[in-house]
């Protein structure tokens, strides 16, 4: 059973928020899908947040796969006549695209314009309101149109999705917010897998979940918007769902565009506009990489071949995901 995801417009309509500091043009980055139901509501998310405030421009772009780019979007602030920008990662974890990737395609977008001044904010990362976001949810599921069989959560697995990344800290952070969800839930266990890139994989998860005899089973994929990998994690659940009739599966949506999310880039935007953005940065790979014999850390002046997706799955291989996960591309 997949349950379906909207919020009332009236609802975001009416969400308060926060005045910001300056009336500066604010570039929303989001990583880019090939998927144009994924890229529509990744618009439509940046669209619902500049409709809350329209005194400054609201500018969607992406970082790879699709247009607009980032630094088709510098450029239009630059037409308009702005010299201070500030720049959001639309990323739930400070992995690779957010530390590396972004900064470094910002700083070949402005390189063309010395006047322009950047204020990089942070990722969403692990924060209350997006823990409250799928509480509620997960409460709902409580309800007897989604639980008919009146299945109790001692009865119930929690399946935590995260996306994977070529960034241990990263899947560290996905693991850590999973336990988050499981600590006083009620629910029998947690199991934490991933849908690529990182072990375990989704298909790993159910065997591991299916060890402790559950009735139910609840998949969560911590996901910002629809997309290609969502799909592919309903259709696994739905054969899984075929192999195993005696288990009630639910497969709970992305967050999408959620009140909570915009209450957080909104906190993300005054953070980066007055500059008191901070990142922990110890367990980072490229940090640890950059300081081998060094001191400081910058990610800007890191450097790399960008990454552009494949067919190819380097990391299928659990042992050959073990040799890699720590090096730096």
């Amino acid at each position: 059973m997949v349950i379906a995801n909207s919020f009332p417009k009236s609802i975001l309509n009416s969400l308060q928020l926060p005045p910001l500091p300056y009336q500066r043009p604010l570039l929303a980055i989001g990583h880019g899908t090939r998927n144009e139901r994924g890229r529509q509501t990744f618009l439509d998310f940046v669209e619902t947040y500049q409709q809350l405030d329209t005194s400054r421009p609201v500018i969607p772009c992406f970082l790879e796969l699709t247009q607009p780019t980032i630094q088709q979007g510098v450029e239009l602030c630059v037409n308009k006549g702005y010299k201070e920008i500030t720049a959001l990662p639309i990323l739930l974890f400070a992995a690779r695209h957010n530390k590396f990737d972004v900064t470094n395609e910002l700083d070949r977008s402005r390189s063309p314009y010395p006047q322009l001044n950047f204020n990089y904010g942070r990722h969403f990362g692990i924060t209350p309101k997006i823990i409250e976001l799928w509480r509620d949810r997960l409460t709902e599921l409580d309800k007897v149109e989604h639980n008919p069989r009146n299945i109790s959560r001692n009865d119930t697995v929690l399946l935590f999705v995260g996306r994977g990344s070529s960034d241990p800290d990263a899947n560290g952070d996905v693991c850590k917010l999973a336990r988050i969800m499981w600590e006083g839930s009620g629910y029998k266990t947690v199991e934490t897998c991933f849908i690529g890139i990182s072990h375990p994989r989704l298909e790993e998860g159910f065997r591991r979940a299916y060890m402790y005899q559950p009735k139910r089973i609840i998949v969560l994929p911590y996901f910002l918007f629809t997309g290609t990998l969502m799909e592919k994690i309903f259709n696994i659940t739905a054969q899984q769902e075929e192999q195993y009739p005696d288990i009630d599966f639910t497969c709970l949506p992305e967050m999408g565009i959620a009140p909570q999310l915009l209450q957080v880039i909104r906190e993300r935007e005054i953070e980066a506009q007055l500059g008191k953005v901070e990142m922990n940065c110890e367990m980072c790979k490229f940090r640890l990489a950059a300081t081998d014999g060094q001191d400081g850390h910058n990610h800007h002046h890191h450097h790399h071949e960008h990454h552009h997706h494949n067919d190819s799955d380097p990391y299928a291989q659990l042992e050959d995901y073990h040799q890699r996960i720590w090096n730096v591309p």
